[in-house]
């Protein structure tokens, strides 16, 4: 099963030729910041905007009433887990 994860734009890098410097984004959420690609998002998005990161490339913006709803979500569902255990352990 794959998730796909909401995060927060903070830069947007690159772009200078499409094939050799592909515009990429620094996004962040919970403190973990990655970049991540966009040739596959459904538009380039902003600087404080939201997107969906799946295996590393953004595929949709999110409004941040919809990042935030899903971010809660997950944060309940890790709360469960952890309660009853199930939680994984993060990779070192």
């Amino acid at each position: 099963m794959c998730l796909a994860i909401p995060m927060q734009v903070v830069a947007i890098q690159g772009g200078s030729d499409e094939l050799l410097d592909p515009e990429v984004a620094l996004v962040e959420s919970d403190g973990v910041r990655k970049q991540i690609r966009l040739e596959m998002a459904d538009r380039v998005p902003a600087v404080g905007e939201y997107v969906i990161i799946h295996a590393g490339f953004a595929i949709r913006t999110l409004t941040e009433e919809e990042a935030e709803y899903n971010l809660s979500l997950m944060r309940q569902m890790a709360e469960v887990l952890e309660r009853e255990g199930r939680l994984p352990e993060a990779p070192q």
